[in-house]
């Protein structure tokens, strides 16, 4: 069994649609690109704006607030306004569920 946190089943997921999860320590963001589920935190290094209200295009998430992208592998902006990353979590995928290690 993963040391992850649950966070979701894999149904509960949709292909390049942003979801929003609350955890007790952060709040983060689930997006599945090419069958890969990434997490990072749910929140614009910019303007502390969720980005599960953005788009995502390619392996990048947008800010809908300002339009500040983020690659989604490694949580590093990709353009103005951002210039500070995002964190990013480990994520298990363990039959039908979607663990995310949000501890080192």
């Amino acid at each position: 069994m993963s040391d992850g946190l649950l966070v979701c089943s894999l149904k509960d997921l949709e292909p390049n649609v942003p979801k929003r999860i609350e955890t007790p320590q952060v709040d983060i963001v689930l997006v599945q690109v090419d069958g890969t589920i990434h997490a990072l935190e749910d929140l614009c290094s910019h303007a502390e704006f969720p980005l599960s209200d953005g788009m995502v295009r390619d392996c990048t998430i947008e800010c809908d607030l300002h339009g500040s992208r983020f690659d989604l592998r490694n949580g590093e902006p990709l353009g103005p306004p951002a210039t500070a990353p995002v964190p990013v979590y480990p994520v298990t995928v363990e039959g039908d569920y979607v663990y995310v290690q949000l501890e080192n």
